[in-house]
This record gives C-alpha cells, structure tokens and sequence, in this order.
C-alpha cells in the first residue's frame, strides 16, 4: 500500500510531540520536588541564575530544565529580557498545590508505570494480575498527590452535596466508612469538614493504612480510625454513608463489594461511588481523558482487578451503565448520577 505523506508527516509529529511528553514526564517531578514551579511560580519573571539561587540548585541544570519546560508550554519565555515566568494557568496546574487543578502527581503515577513495565509485559503473557502493594511505591504518593486536590476542591463544597440528606447527617453526627481509603486524603478532608461524624477508613493495603494513621496525625485529627480491611468483609454495621473514592472499578469483585455495602448500611443510608469520568461506549472515550484513563487502567487497574478474585476488572473507563450494573447487582434499587465533572463521576446508590 502507498504512503499517504500528509498522512503519515501529521502521525510523525504527533508521536515526536509524545517523545518529548515521556522525555518531560521526570522532569516534572524534578521541579515539584526542587521547588522549582513553586518558585517561578511565586516570583514576576527569574532569570535561569536567579531561578537556581532561589531553589539552592545548578544553574545549568536549571536552565535547560526552563527550556524544556517553555518548549513544553508548562513556563513562559521572555526572550527580550532572558528570563521565564509563569501564567497564572501554568501556576494552577503545576506551582499551586492547594489548586484543584494541581496535576503533578500524575507525574508520579507515570513513572511507576516505567518501573512497573517488565511486570506488566509478563501479565500481558499470562493473563495474571498485578497486586497494589506490588507496584513501585512512586504509584502511592502519585495516586495521593494527583487526587487530593480534587477532593479538596471538589469533596465538600460539591460532592456531599449533591447527595441526598447526607451533609445534614454528617454535621449532626454520621458514622461513616471510606473503602480503599489509601492514604486517606478523602477520610481527612471530610473528618476535618465534620468533627461531629465519626470516620473509619479500610484499605486491604497495610502500608498505606499505616501511611494514613500517620496523615491523620499530622493532621490533627482525632474522629478517624483506620483498619486493614477488605470491601467485602470491612467490620461494622449501622453506617449512614460508604464511600468508594476511585477504587470501585479496581476491585476483584465490585459485585461482592456492594452486597457487603449495602448489608452494614441503615436502611436510610447512602453509598457515594466516585469513578473516573467516562461515557458508556469506546468511541465516545475516544479523546484525551479517555487515553490518559485507558492508558493508566491498562498498566494497574486492570492487572489489580485480575489479581484478586472473581476478577471482573471493570477498567477504569467502566462508566454510568457498568457501575450501575454493579449497584444493582449488588443489591441497591437506587443509583443515579449526582454530579459530574470532567474527571469524575458522582454516583449516589441508595438500599
């Protein structure tokens, strides 16, 4: 077949376009790490010397990392003055932490996927799984850092809110369980929101629940316990909500999950499912966060569905129509979408 020329030159520029993304991907973590957006980000314009005299790094270093990250888009070149800056987008995105917006703990997540690779390569062989707690440990600070500041933006002010009844309960006095809590950035955003509701966060991860205890203390709060635990045999009963923040479609058997759910809840009590956004079919994810969601579901959720029984592994693209098919086998009679965002779906299932 002949070479379409137009055809194959667009193919070309846009696979050397995701070279120089996989080229900048450390980079990004350097300069989280290095305070090197925090800086620029809180300064006018820096010159590449003043740049690394603020951050106590080499120059030289700094000044091709400011190249790499203008010809990225991620800083801003004054070429008359020889200096870099930031936009108060870029600032947002890569030197706000508290922005919910805050994007470099994809970052992180990326680079475990590279640790990860020769795992994934012989899962792709035989069909296994892949375990959470076998991945790179860069996967757990990135899965904190790249969802906190979602939560934090969004959990409080538009999540629980857009449940039926539950920030009442929860400021007189709910008790609460938050499954494959991880580090718990969900648990002690809504702990510190509602200090008359008690909070217990399960994840069958033993360190990360030993990463979350040390959260809650340093974030002096003391309505939080923490238990190792899986989403089918998590102790308790009488919860007024059960929360799954972006760990559903994970799990081996989300089926057996939600009947365990919906036993231990009262009657009257609601479990919130927080999914990454996606529409029901394919061609409809089709675009940039459906490749981000796709690509990232290939190399862990996928592999830690598989690794654990029943194994239905949803993928992170699973969807309104799958999750809900979840619910109801599971047993809850209502579930809807309660709100939405680019990245995230709200559902809210209810007994």
């Amino acid at each position: 077949m002949e070479l379409n020329e137009t055809k194959l030159h667009d193919l070309l520029g846009k696979v050397v376009t995701e070279m120089g993304a996989a080229a900048n991907g450390p980079l990004v973590t350097i300069g989280d790490k290095l305070g090197l957006y925090k800086s620029l980000s809180e300064s006018e314009a820096l010159s590449s010397n003043e740049l690394a005299d603020k951050t106590n790094t080499s120059e030289r270093y700094v000044r091709e990392w400011l190249a790499a990250q203008a010809a990225s888009g991620y800083v801003e070149y004054d070429a008359a003055n020889n200096n870099f800056f930031m936009t108060p987008e870029q600032t947002a995105v890569f030197g706000n932490s508290k922005s919910p917006v805050f994007m470099t703990g994809g970052f992180y997540a990326v680079s475990s996927v590279y640790h990860d690779e020769p795992k994934v390569e012989e899962a792709f062989k035989t069909g296994k799984g892949i375990s959470w707690g076998d991945h790179n440990t860069c996967l757990f600070c990135g899965t904190e850092k790249f969802f906190s500041p979602s939560y934090e933006g969004n959990l409080i002010d538009n999540w629980l809110p857009a449940l039926d009844g539950v920030v009442d309960k929860l400021k007189k006095g709910a008790k609460v369980a938050d499954i494959g809590c991880g580090h718990a950035a969900s648990t002690i955003i809504m702990a510190k929101a509602f200090p008359n509701s008690t909070f217990i966060g399960f994840d069958f991860h033993e360190e990360s629940i030993n990463q979350a205890r040390k959260r809650a203390e340093d974030a002096n709060v003391n309505n939080i316990t923490f238990q190792v635990a899986t989403a089918k045999d998590f102790p308790g009963k009488d919860y007024d909500l059960i929360c799954f923040f972006d760990c559903l479609h994970d799990m081996g058997d989300p089926v057996g999950a939600c009947k365990h759910v919906k036993e231990v809840l009262k009657p009257d009590g609601t479990c919130m499912i927080v999914e990454p956004f996606a529409n029901d079919s394919l061609e409809e994810n089709l675009n940039p966060i459906g490749r981000a969601f796709y690509a990232f579901s290939t190399t862990i959720c996928t592999p830690c569905s598989l690794n654990q029984e029943v194994g239905l592994a949803l993928g992170a693209q699973a969807g309104e129509k799958k999750i809900g098919m979840v619910a109801n086998e599971g047993g809850f009679s209502k579930f809807r979408v309660a709100t939405h965002n680019p990245f995230n779906l709200i559902f809210e299932a209810k007994p």
